[in-house]
């Protein structure tokens, strides 16, 4: 199964949950990301979060969802549409979710109040992901409609960070 990570720039949200589900996923599962319109590299910061919770950050990059490696069986877009960024839609059959967390990347302030903002959204994706390996997959990849209302049950997941 593939999961994609979807939001509009691919250079944090979306590269700390692919990272961070490639590192928890069982095996048969994989995650990917891309962006609407990537920046082309990924944030210095999110690599830096990911390192220093042992995550290996070996191969992630930004990258359009035009040059996807598979088609995803699941997409879930982390934007932050409350906020009023634009959520890109992908255009497939596949079952869609959203998963929205303010962007660190637009974060300001001290280098500490920024690194909080990362924290904090590698900490909410991090919850909702372990809250995903935590369901009965096996019995939900068989009935799409419980699976779907499982996914939008993860998204109002937020730890206390």
């Amino acid at each position: 199964m593939n999961v994609l990570f979807l939001c509009t720039g691919n250079s944090c949200r979306s590269i700390l949950a692919e990272a961070t589900f490639n590192h928890l996923a069982p095996p048969g599962w994989q995650a990917l990301s891309a962006g609407s319109r990537p920046t082309g590299e990924v944030h210095p910061r999110s690599l830096s979060l990911l390192a220093r919770e042992g995550i290996s950050t070996a191969g992630y990059g930004s990258k359009s969802w035009d040059d996807l490696p598979v088609t995803p069986d699941i997409v879930i877009t982390v934007c932050a549409s409350a906020a009023g960024e634009e959520c890109p839609a992908y255009l497939g059959n596949v079952m869609r979710a959203h998963w929205g967390v303010e962007d660190p990347a637009h974060a300001t302030g001290t280098d500490s109040e920024i690194d909080s903002a990362f924290e904090t959204a590698y900490r909410i994706l991090r919850a909702r992901i372990e809250a995903f390996m935590a369901l009965p997959l096996g019995e939900l990849l068989t009935d799409s409609t419980e699976l779907k209302k499982a996914l939008n049950r993860i998204s109002s997941i937020t730890p206390s960070v």
